[in-house]
């Protein structure tokens, strides 16, 4: 029995998966702030050009 608690307690399997969860988790949080502050900027550039290509100020 002591063995089996021995092996549990060295398995780092599980806490691999966790860090890769949360570094997933991390990396989804950078690109949706990135995405949402570049989106704006986008939308007032490509509104500035359509308006140019109609022809008003």
């Amino acid at each position: 029995m002591s063995n089996i608690i021995k092996n549990f307690l060295r398995d780092e399997e599980g806490a691999t998966a966790i860090e890769y969860g949360l570094i997933a988790g991390l990396i989804a949080v950078a690109i949706m702030t990135t995405v949402g502050l570049l989106g704006k900027e986008l939308d007032t550039l490509f509104t500035s050009i359509l308006n140019k290509l109609k022809g008003t100020p």
